[in-house]
């Protein structure tokens, strides 16, 4: 009985939901930290999670900087999927974070992980469908 609680479907909705909830703190840090001067704003990659998950290696190629002025990407080394936008800079004291576009962010992680939650009810409800 519990294989069918450790199944391929239910693992990635976990995996899912523990993504979306990891964008939310990073988005909720980000909005916290509206008026910190020099503060860069953070993201989630979800490929880069997804990937993970599913034990995919990256078949992108890894980036080489070779000026301080390019903009970094992923490191072949990051394993948290947790980004930092360093390239831009919207007011004067160096921050970059638009509480405005966060807040938009914030809503579509927000249904994200309902849609999650949905489809992970879903399958529970099939589970005890059977078992009756």
């Amino acid at each position: 009985m519990s294989g069918w609680l450790d199944g391929p479907v239910m693992s990635i909705l976990q995996k899912g939901l523990t993504a979306s909830s990891m964008r939310n703190q990073v988005l909720s840090n980000n909005v916290a930290n509206i008026d910190t001067p020099n503060f860069k704003r953070s993201d989630v990659d979800f490929q880069t999670i997804f990937d993970q998950a599913l034990g995919r290696k990256s078949e992108i190629l890894p980036l080489k900087l070779t000026s301080p002025r390019h903009i970094p990407g992923i490191q072949e080394g990051s394993q948290s999927g947790i980004v930092t936008d360093r390239s831009t800079t919207i007011r004067n004291d160096g921050n970059n974070v638009d509480v405005d576009r966060e807040m938009a962010f914030v809503a579509e992680n927000g249904l994200y992980y309902n849609s999650l939650t949905t489809a992970l009810s879903s399958q529970l409800g099939l589970l005890k469908m059977v078992v009756k």
